[in-house]
């Protein structure tokens, strides 16, 4: 029986972590990968649109050679402070459902060779974040493999034809950094220009290599489907035939609901956004949304230093409650 489980190993479920033991709580945390999946998953040499002292977690410096970190850096350093700090943490162990199990909570886990098993929690945090879940595209052709929902490196790529589907920061970068590196590269997208969410220092770079004929862009056409050699797309009533080697659908992400419906938890059916306290507490008492996993497909509202926010304020609330004379027993967790 732990006092709270914590779902999710990435900055938002470490910094829960780490409140959860200052706070004098039995905890664990279940990562369905190896810690900070998602860093691990981004670009192999991104460098993060924030400075360092905004990834911070549990006040351990974050020491890098620029105001700005590297992916790797970004690793190295939540390592060390998952070492550091000796925190409970068990990855490759993925949570496949949450049971409200009155007075408490059972979390359903499977292990990456299998195994299932569960464990029960008086608490239940969720920092899932939303990086696992692309938006898909769905057309014929999509789960090819030689198309991907996440951007990697250039280097492979270098006198290929690259097709880029998305408009946003992330589709940007990827679109520079393969013309850098040689490749051939074209952007598609269904609206009538870049996002306007569009990073100011990349945007002036990337429409100077679209002017100069170095990266072709087709706006406001829609992807039909994807073939072996070809994307095929539609523009104003026209069919045209993209050819191409790889395809990046890089079109966003969303944080999926599928862990609110076993215990009740409401959210938006639209958007998939929870409803949640001012403490980050779902609608089932005990329940918690840190993060960007209580924000469905409002991405852009959370980043990793608004959800260390989230991790603080919804600690303080569990911690609390934990502090109430009866909390330990069951007739408390029931109410």
């Amino acid at each position: 029986m732990f006092d709270l489980v914590i779902v999710g190993g990435g900055p938002i479920g470490l910094e829960t972590a780490i409140l959860a033991k200052r706070a004098g709580l039995h905890y664990l945390v279940l990562e369905k990968g190896c810690l900070v999946e998602s860093i691990r998953r981004y670009p192999t040499y991104m460098t993060f649109f924030t400075s360092s002292e905004r990834l911070e977690i549990g006040g351990h410096p974050l020491v890098t050679a620029t105001d700005k970190p590297t992916r790797k850096e970004a690793l190295d350093y939540y390592r060390k402070v998952v070492h550091n700090e000796s925190l409970n943490v068990r990855t490759y162990t993925e949570v496949t459902k949450v049971c409200r199990k009155e007075p408490v909570f059972e979390v359903v886990t499977r292990s990456s060779g299998g195994e299932a098993g569960s464990v029960l929690a008086r608490r239940v945090a969720l920092a899932t974040g939303y990086f696992d879940n692309p938006k898909l595209l769905g057309v014929p052709g999509e789960e090819r493999a030689n198309v991907s929902h996440y951007y990697t490196e250039a280097h492979p790529f270098y006198g290929r034809n690259v097709t880029i589907i998305g408009a946003g920061s992330s589709a940007a970068d990827a679109a520079l950094d393969l013309f850098r590196s040689g490749a051939n590269v074209t952007i598609v997208h269904r609206g009538s220009g870049f996002r306007h969410s569009l990073k100011y220092w990349i945007r002036p770079n990337l429409e100077n290599r679209v002017r100069e004929g170095s990266i072709r862009v087709h706006f406001q056409t829609v992807v039909r489907e994807i073939t072996a050699k070809e994307v095929v797309v539609e523009r104003e009533g026209r069919t045209l035939q993209i050819p191409t080697d790889q395809t990046f659908a890089l079109t966003g992400y969303f944080a999926s609901p599928k862990l609110l419906v076993a215990p009740g938890a409401l959210y938006d059916p639209d958007t998939f956004a929870a409803e949640l306290t001012e403490n980050f507490e779902t609608t089932v008492p005990g329940l918690y949304l840190v993060g960007s996993a209580g924000y469905g497909s409002r991405t852009s509202d959370v980043f990793i230093e608004n959800g260390l926010v989230h991790a603080a304020r919804a600690m303080e609330h569990l911690a609390r409650r934990f502090e109430e004379p009866s909390v330990g027993h069951e007739a408390d967790l029931a109410r």
